[in-house]
């Protein structure tokens, strides 16, 4: 427990100083910019895949499930509420740790071994502004449109698959799903959570790769641990919130 507390407390710190260090300075756009490309941008394709493929299978299991009671037409409903309430998020932000938390993680602990980080304190640069703000913010912009992105490609794919594969009428798929999703409910739900899974996420990558041993073992160890620290907070986050919003 002692362990875990001082844990919790060196995050919190370390929290505190990205927030003080949030002030814009010369070339931070440009920097931002950079991180919001490295593990926004090129996270995208695997979210998109993730995205479809998650809504195939919705749609083919809850068609299964709703037929059994006599209410196929509801599947739009089914997947709307179930992706925006849920699984949008909570994958999003799974495939977002595992691509874009890794590799911030990595980065800067290879900064560490190599002692770039040092080197910029001898220069009077402050490294938690330099190398650090950047990949938080981006995180935090990043992980909200990545969600957009992951619930367009699923609600694609479950209409695919409803509608060309299994026969369901498209206006009733459409409709259900339309009428069942509420713009502040559920689209502010889902955001709200992607917001917060990005800043976290990026709060534990960040706070691994910065703090690693200036070794390859410390960098992999990082790397590791800010994966799976990630994952295990974002379904811990995603339970508390959930009820925070119920």
């Amino acid at each position: 427990m002692r362990e875990i507390l001082r844990q919790l407390g060196a995050l919190g710190l370390f929290g505190l100083r990205i927030i003080s260090s949030l002030a814009p300075q010369r070339g931070s756009g440009h920097d931002l910019v950079r991180q919001l490309y490295s593990v926004g941008a090129r996270s995208i394709p695997i979210v998109a895949v993730g995205g479809a493929f998650v809504g195939l299978v919705m749609s083919l299991q809850g068609y299964r499930t709703l037929t059994t009671f006599g209410a196929s037409n509801a599947l739009g409903t089914l997947l709307g509420l179930s992706l925006f309430r849920e699984l949008g998020p909570v994958l999003a932000a799974l495939l977002f740790c595992g691509r874009a938390c890794s590799s911030m993680a990595a980065e800067l602990g290879l900064m560490r071994t190599t002692d770039q980080i040092t080197a910029l304190e001898m220069m009077a640069i402050d490294p938690v502004r330099k190398a650090v703000v950047p990949r938080f913010l981006a995180g935090v912009i990043a992980m909200p449109i990545l969600t957009a992105v992951f619930c367009a490609f699923a609600i694609f794919g479950g209409s695919v698959q409803a509608v060309w594969v299994l026969g369901l009428d498209p206006g009733h798929y459409w409709a259900a799903l339309q009428g069942s999703v509420s713009l502040v409910d559920d689209y502010g739900q889902a955001f709200v959570k992607a917001a917060v899974f990005g800043a976290v996420l990026s709060l534990i990558a960040t706070h691994a790769g910065y703090h690693a041993q200036p070794t390859i073992e410390g960098t992999s160890r990082a790397t590791t641990g800010a994966v799976v620290q990630g994952s295990l907070m974002v379904l811990f986050l995603d339970f508390l919130l959930s009820a925070l919003f119920y």
